[in-house]
């Protein structure tokens, strides 16, 4: 006897009421009231001309036909909830992005730009990661990632995003700024550095002050990390243009005389050569080649 679709519901409502062995606790996680309930066990009933419970006064308990169907259904039901879930969590993927970066880039440069890219891609949703270790593109890893190096990185393709330079920046109420006129005059001062590749002894030679010792107070693995504890006057740090320009723009910091230093290296858009870049993410790789 094949159930007509109209006993669907008869029989989702049959398997809460099962599991339960309880009309009222199947109505509330149903969000129907016990009689609605009751209304289908006994639609489902006539059905199939059995009784799938034993009512008495202290509520009903399941009959060996009710067993029978109970456990048919949960398990029916069981799988077509996992079918569901896999088709969401396909579609889910399809829209998700997973993006690999440096934290001070991210925290300085990129978040700030996302509101901008969530309103033109509401249903793409990112997923970013700033761990210090250098991400590999294997199956399952990220899709796009945003690197600073020398353009090229084996298996990946990459595409020039910007180029930075590199100044001295201080707080606004650092002692003794007022006085520093030459680069010469920062040796005097307490440098703050950081675990990028150039740092004070280039930006020194770039300035002309040669022979110059170089004595870096306070270091930092992190660029943004050194360019904050510069605001909170901590020291005088190196300043990378691109992760500096929040700090600057807010008064946190301000440049000290001295050249802008072009730095030795970029920034890419890179992502595996060796697979097609799925929608969602070369969206997201147009988006921030347009932002460079």
């Amino acid at each position: 006897m094949a159930l007509r679709a109209e006993l669907l519901p008869a029989l989702a409502v049959f398997e809460s009421a099962a599991r339960h062995q309880n009309f009222t606790h199947a109505a509330e996680e149903l969000h129907l009231t016990a009689s609605a309930v009751s209304h289908h066990v006994r639609k489902l009933e006539a059905r199939l001309g059995v009784a799938l419970f034993q009512r008495h006064a202290r509520g009903v308990s399941l009959t060996a036909e009710g067993r029978q169907l109970a456990d048919a259904a949960g398990s029916a039901l069981a799988d077509m909830d996992g079918v569901v879930h896999q088709l969401r969590t396909r579609e889910d993927e399809a829209s998700r992005v997973r993006v690999t970066t440096l934290h001070s880039l991210a925290y300085t440069w990129l978040i700030p730009r996302l509101p901008d890219f969530s309103r033109r891609y509401p249903d793409i949703r990112l997923n970013l990661d700033t761990e210090i270790a250098l991400t590999r593109f294997d199956e399952g890893g990220p899709d796009v990632g945003i690197r600073h190096g020398p353009g090229h990185w084996p298996g990946l393709g990459a595409h020039w995003l910007m180029d930075d330079a590199m100044f001295p920046v201080a707080a606004p109420d650092w002692p003794g700024r007022e006085g520093i006129a030459h680069p010469r005059d920062l040796l005097g001062h307490r440098l703050i550095a950081d675990h990028a590749r150039q740092g004070w002894l280039d930006w020194f030679r770039a300035a002309g002050v040669h022979g110059a010792t170089v004595d870096e107070h306070h270091t930092f693995s992190d660029t943004s990390d050194a360019l904050n504890a510069a605001a909170h006057g901590l020291g005088v740090a190196l300043a990378r243009e691109r992760i500096a320009a929040p700090y600057l723009a807010a008064g946190r910091l301000v440049r000290l005389p001295g050249p802008s230093m072009e730095a030795r290296w970029s920034y890419y858009v890179v992502y595996p050569a060796h697979r097609r870049l799925r929608p969602a993410a070369a969206c997201f790789v147009d988006w921030l080649l347009e932002q460079g």
